[in-house]
């Protein structure tokens, strides 16, 4: 993803920060711009209307997801470990921080929002089908790293995702084992 002018990057950090903490509603340009630190001016400068300043919002997700995805398809522990592994974040991981504050757009019912977070979610669902090679498993790996995700959102950091880790790969070999296509490949 090509790096943004600072000014632009500090208005959708700004705008991210204020979506997460205080909601859709307090996401005004105003208080976007004071965020950020900028006058209204300026932010009307890079974002002309809150419209255009949501679009890079959700400009900025695609590209943080979609490097994301790359990242588990070149992995070379592979994407489930990778997926699981990287789950566990930081609450101020640029990519988890951009994903809640699109996720709290989609709640009120911006479908852009909701549509750009359905798609990272299914290429992420698809990189790992891709080495597990059954559709439903996937899922089930997926909404595990997802419940990591949501847990370490809000602080509780997975002390056991090496435990966790094993356990997928042992779930995935027995289904392997018992004649599906599922497995590390």
């Amino acid at each position: 993803m090509p790096s943004l002018p600072p000014t632009r990057e500090k208005l959708l950090d700004a705008f991210s920060e204020l979506l997460v903490t205080a909601g859709v509603r307090a996401a005004t340009l105003d208080a976007v711009a004071a965020a950020a630190g900028v006058s209204k001016g300026g932010l009307l400068y890079h974002f002309g209307t809150k419209d255009a300043l949501v679009e890079g919002l959700l400009e900025r997700f695609r590209g943080l997801a979609a490097a994301d995805v790359h990242g588990m398809r070149t992995a070379p522990e592979g994407a489930v470990d990778y997926y699981l592994r990287t789950s566990v974040v930081p609450q101020d991981d640029p990519l988890s921080r951009t994903g809640i504050a699109v996720l709290h757009l989609a709640q009120v019912g911006d479908a852009r929002a909701a549509a750009t977070f359905t798609a990272a979610t299914e290429d992420w669902r698809a990189a790992i089908e891709e080495q597990v090679g059954d559709r439903v498993l996937s899922r089930l790996v997926q909404l595990v790293g997802d419940g990591l995700w949501a847990g370490s959102s809000i602080g509780d950091v997975a002390e056991d995702v090496d435990e966790v880790v094993a356990g997928i790969a042992r779930l995935l070999a027995a289904a392997r084992q018992a004649g599906g296509d599922a497995g590390p490949r």
